[in-house]
């Protein structure tokens, strides 16, 4: 494998202005969310019956089965 030398960086004026901005913009955005989470938050806590679990599965695409409690369920159409 070859090896090359090292590349340098250099930051620049502009990058670390440009990086003030783009970080501002992001702060302002996650108040402005966390505004709405918080005067929406109440009502939307309680319009939703979901439970944490059942959030969770959703979200990974979980989608539990219910047991059968009967024997003939549990074996298919087994005859012997």
């Amino acid at each position: 494998m070859l090896r090359r030398k090292p590349t340098r960086l250099e930051l620049k004026l502009d990058d670390v202005e440009e990086f003030d901005i783009v970080k501002k913009e992001l702060e302002s955005r996650k108040k402005q969310q966390e505004e709405v989470d918080v005067v929406g938050g109440a009502s939307a806590a309680s319009s939703d019956s979901k439970s944490r679990d059942q959030l969770i599965n959703e979200r990974i695409g979980y989608k539990p089965h219910p047991k059968p409690n009967n024997l003939p369920s549990l074996f298919g159409n087994l005859q012997f």
